[in-house]
């Protein structure tokens, strides 16, 4: 695959799952488990949201 597509499909699948796992960890908190509750997976999401970010970066931004 060429380094131009492999970014932009790299980027547009970060962006969705990050976008995902922050919809799913912003209901979660506002819902019903409340602010508390919802703290833990807000965690959780925000460092699988980093983890994916590294990985996008390491597959597809920096050139080995």
């Amino acid at each position: 695959m060429s380094y131009g597509i492999k970014l932009v499909m790299g980027l547009i699948g970060t962006a969705l799952l990050c976008i995902f796992i922050g919809g799913l960890s912003q209901s979660i908190s506002s819902g019903f488990a409340g602010f508390k509750g919802g703290a833990p997976f807000m965690i959780i999401a925000i460092i699988v949201c980093c983890m994916a970010v590294y990985d996008f970066w390491d597959e597809c931004v920096r050139k080995k």
